[in-house]
């Protein structure tokens, strides 16, 4: 096999395509080091020999056919394609043979290596030769195959014929012939390559255009037409003209890891150059990301479920260069490598160079379900052969940093790569395709703790983040043991534990008892943990209210106790709390009160936080100036990040008018040793804290910029009840997605109670005072509804957030803009757009109190799926990054009751701190990106603009009527 493909190795760089190169050589290696067994392949069909059909638009738009025999594919190139019409025959040069894993190859072959271009798979399936395969291996030596087809798009009896003429090269050239049968159709009446165009295994439409003289039918003259009949036929031709500019665009290119099979996948991780990995050196150490506990599972389709396993978080480094190869370290950083003796030698022969791995290590009782107990009872007894890790992702690879790629992508690789290990100690976790309200019930009915959500297109970032979630059975969570009862009767070794967490000032708060969860080998073993540390000092900031009924001792604040309770009391008091297990992995400083939040809540943090470059980016792929300016932000006194800080300063705090409006009143004074400054009135805490170090900029850059903005986004913000991006720290740490009112009050913002029933007061943000307020308490973001608190349940606004594939150039969301913008034209209705201040735009449309929420937001979906249906190859009307390859999602979801969109002129905490910016639409297409403008040069546009943007904003008075909705219903159908 290996001399069939010596031509096809010999024309390829493999570190340079992501073309497979049909030779496992690692997983070989780590088959001999091993002993495991090769996985079968998973690619051919095993119901026949397979065919594909690639469409390769390299130097010129031509077909490659494959068949597969005695191993590897047959191979040739057919330039003008196939044909159904028995009377054309189609030329097919003979090329060099093609490994098996090509069949299910798509991708972008770089420019520089052969054969460079697009490549999709145009049709495959099985094919069945004359005679047989013995038969076939005959009639292809003597150059005359005849054959059945039975692909998604071609079938029935063709015939490959080697001519007597010679190509380039001296390749022999063959015809490509359809047999005369019910398939077989006349090219006068059918072209098949024009009908059937796109990917049998992707959403990519392919380099042909099949919108070229589609519009005729909508030309013409608009005179004697209805409006609503020249909606319809604007609609048509806006969709042919897209069409045509469609052709040829490299973000339609699909996904290369969604595209291959496992054992292409196991190739692909020995040099991962995908899309969002960066070329990176093993990290010494890597913190683990963590979930947000939550009380409901968020909506949308675009969340995997696994089960939450009862066990040690632990993370994996492998890095065979290194003595010894693999480490395993707990979630705290501690190398617990001595306990995995037996996991540690079955990832040394994972075919990988180097990498992280994260997972859980756990043991499963008889019934296959996680035991903590158990777990613990063999570390004790030292039995590592007990233990299971379930590995879940792929944080780092063979050189390559992958937290820039998508959660569903580095599973898929880590997958491939764990299917060869061949030891039971290692498992992948899988997730499970059922609804999570299911299977959460089915994980409790199984005594399983409960259930992990991840959404399918995150980012790997360390730390908490929202967009890995929890969902628990019973409540759960580890405390401090402050302190222990002497038991009761014949009770032995101690009564109840007195449990505390810490609250946000470093003090530890009593929580509570837990009396029950003990058998008599572990209430000694914790007598003797508890007796070590006895203390005649009280841990607690105040003493508990509960009374003993035995002695109470105290100890020192140094163990951690995972447990199971009913409930907190609103005293902060846990109810019918059972004791689960010590953990040693943890440190007792990070114990806090864990509140789950809203599904809903995480779900719009998820929005906007998770699917475009954001703080969880920032980590995962830094910005070309965050990295240069990593090195200043580690000096104190360093130039540049004092000038960028100036800048934004200077930015911020300048002179802006809105058009008859007087300038921002701001001032910023130090006070010296006392740490504060003074924005608007308004006392600003810590001025000095870098909240992006990217660039430098300063909490107090946030306030004044915020205040001197305020005469321009004040209108936007007005009795609009606002939701809050905060970050206490800086964008780069923890985020919090803040939409009621809390118990740490916001300066001189307005509370709105009553508008969400079951939910703490709404707010509003009315004044100067009160915008520079929220920058006092960390806000980055400022996000509105759709409505005003007075008249919460009539929207007065639709949104578009056009939403794009990360891979698509700017003159696609230009072209989106513009192109919606014509559609709501033609509706009669007059919009507005801006940048989202992140990598898209927002295209808002002011509309009348008159209709609910349920009705604005079901015309708003219809406008969405209308353009997904009439611009296919532009739009997507479904979330996830498995429905925009190549395409923007026109996301209607913001018009939800209780979403809300970033306002105009808001910070987006993303690194740069880009803003969201108001645009006249003849500006749409100079624009250059979405976070053109930011707290830096922001202020450079409003001194230059001799008008407001969105002047006829609060003019616009219209409505969403009955024959808006009938145009969309009609041009639907038509």
């Amino acid at each position: 096999m290996t001399d069939k493909l010596e031509t096809y190795h010999r024309k390829r760089r493999f570190d340079d395509t992501p073309e497979p190169s049909g030779i496992a050589a690692r997983t070989r290696r780590a088959t001999t080091t091993s002993g495991a067994k090769r996985v079968p392949r998973k690619g051919a069909a095993r119901d026949g020999l397979s065919f594909v059909i690639q469409e390769h638009d390299a130097r010129r738009l031509h077909y490659d056919f494959r068949l597969e025999l005695d191993g590897t594919l047959k191979s040739w190139a057919v330039p003008k394609g196939p044909s159904l019409d028995p009377s054309v025959k189609r030329l097919a040069v003979h090329v060099e043979d093609h490994p098996l894993e090509y069949g299910s190859f798509e991708g972008e072959i770089p420019e520089g290596n052969y054969g460079a271009g697009s490549v999709i798979v145009w049709d495959r399936g099985t094919w069945e030769p004359a005679g047989g395969e013995a038969g076939a291996r005959e009639a292809y030596a003597a150059g005359k195959l005849k054959f059945q087809l039975n692909g998604e798009k071609l079938h029935g009896g063709w015939t490959l014929v080697r001519s007597h003429m010679r190509g380039s090269g001296d390749k022999e050239q063959w015809l490509l012939i359809k047999e005369r049968d019910d398939d077989a159709r006349s090219e006068a009446d059918f072209d098949v390559l024009e009908a059937r165009q796109g990917s049998v295994l992707s959403d990519a439409p392919g380099a042909r255009d099949n919108g070229a003289g589609k519009s005729a039918a909508a030309k013409g003259t608009m005179k004697g037409t209805t409006k609503e009949e020249r909606a319809n036929t604007s609609i048509k031709a806006t969709k042919a003209a897209a069409s045509r500019k469609a052709k040829g665009t490299p973000a339609d290119r699909p996904d290369i890891v969604a595209t291959r099979n496992a054992e292409s996948l196991r190739e692909l991780a020995a040099h991962p150059s995908i899309e969002g990995a960066v070329a990176a050196a093993l990290p010494e150490t890597l913190k683990p990301q963590l979930a947000t506990l939550v009380d409901s599972a968020p909506g949308g389709d675009n969340w995997l479920y696994e089960i939450k396993f009862d066990g040690y978080r632990v993370l994996a480094r492998i890095d065979h260069e290194a003595k010894p190869p693999v480490k395993i370290f707990t979630r705290a950083g501690n190398d617990w490598t001595a306990k995995f003796r037996q996991q540690v030698q079955a990832i040394a022969r994972i075919a990988v160079d180097s990498a992280w791995l994260d997972g859980e290590a756990v043991v499963l009782d008889s019934h296959g379900v996680p035991d903590f107990q158990a777990l613990q009872n063999a570390f004790d007894a030292n039995r590592p052969q007990d233990i299971t890790l379930y590995l879940f992702d792929l944080p780092y690879l063979n050189g390559y940093d992958l937290r820039g790629v998508p959660l569903e992508q580095r599973r898929a690789i880590l997958h491939a790569l764990l299917e060869t290990a061949a030891d039971d100690t290692l498992r992948f976790s899988a997730d499970f395709g059922f609804a999570a309200d299911d299977l959460l019930k089915s994980a409790c009915d199984m005594n399983l703790e409960g259930i992990i959500g991840k959404r399918r297109d995150s980012l790997y970032v360390s730390g908490r983040s929202p967009a890995w979630i929890k969902l628990k059975c019973r409540r759960r969570q580890e405390f401090v043991i402050g302190g222990f009862t002497e038991p009761a009767g014949s009770r032995e070794a101690f009564g109840a534990l007195l449990l505390g967490v810490y609250d946000t000032k470093g003090a530890l708060q009593y929580a509570g008892r837990v009396g029950t969860g003990f058998d008599a080998a572990r209430l000694r073993a914790i007598r003797k943990e508890l007796d070590a540390r006895e203390s005649a000092t009280m841990p607690f900031a105040s003493e508990p209210r509960e009374r003993s009924r035995t002695r109470v001792h105290w100890v020192k604040p140094e163990l951690v106790a995972e447990c199971n309770f009913a409930e907190w009391t609103s005293d902060g008091i846990v109810r019918q709390a059972s004791f689960v297990g010590l953990r040693n992995d943890k440190s007792p400083k990070q114990i806090v009160h864990e509140t789950p939040r809203k599904g809903a809540d995480v779900q719009q943090m998820t929005q906007e936080l998770a699917r475009e470059p954001g703080a969880e980016q920032a980590k995962a792929k830094p910005s070309a100036a965050k990295k240069r300016a990593s090195k200043a932000a580690d000096v104190p006194d360093a130039a540049p990040a004092k000038a960028a800080t100036k800048r934004a300063a200077r930015g911020a705090a300048g002179a802006v008018q809105a058009p008859e409006r007087a300038p921002a009143k701001t001032s910023a004074k130090s006070a010296g040793k006392a740490g504060t400054a003074t924005v608007a009135g308004v006392r600003i805490s810590h001025p000095d804290r870098v909240i992006d170090k990217s660039t430098g900029v300063q909490k107090i850059a946030l306030a004044e910029y915020y205040a001197s903005v305020a005469p321009w986004m004040l209108p936007y913000l007005k009795d609009r009840p606002v939701a809050l991006v905060r970050a206490p720290e800086d964008i780069g740490g923890e985020l919090f997605f803040q939409k009621h009112s809390q118990k740490l009050a916001i300066p001189n913002i307005t509370q709105h109670p009553g508008l969400d029933p079951d939910h703490p007061p709404l707010l509003t943000i009315e004044s100067q005072a009160a915008l520079v307020g929220a920058a006092q308490m960390g806000t980055i973001e400022l996000h509105t509804w759709n409505a005003v608190a007075a008249n919460i349940e009539k929207p007065d606004r639709m949104v578009f957030d056009l939403d794009p594939d990360p891979a698509l150039g700017w003159k696609r969301m230009v072209e989106a803009a513009q192109l919606t913008r014509e559609l709501l034209d033609e509706l009669g209705l007059k919009s507005f757009c801006k940048t989202s201040g992140g990598k898209g735009f927002h295209v808002v449309v002011p509309i009348a109190k008159q209709l609910g929420w349920d009705e604005v937001k079901a015309f708003s979906q219809a406008v969405a799926q209308h353009m997904a249906t009439a611009l296919p190859k532009h739009f997507a009307a479904k979330m996830g990054a498995q429905n925009r390859k190549g395409k923007i999602f026109v996301d209607y979801l913001r018009n939800n009751r209780g979403s809300s969109t970033v306002c105009a002129y808001s910070l987006r905490a993303r690194p740069g701190l880009g803003v969201s910016v108001p645009l006249d639409w003849d500006e749409v297409p100079n624009t250059t990106a979405g976070d053109q403008w930011n707290i830096s040069n922001v202020h450079e546009r409003l001194d230059s603009l001799t008008n407001d943007p969105w002047a006829d904003y609060a003019k616009t008075k219209q409505r969403i009527t009955a024959a808006m909705q009938r145009r969309l219903a009609t041009a639907e159908h038509d």
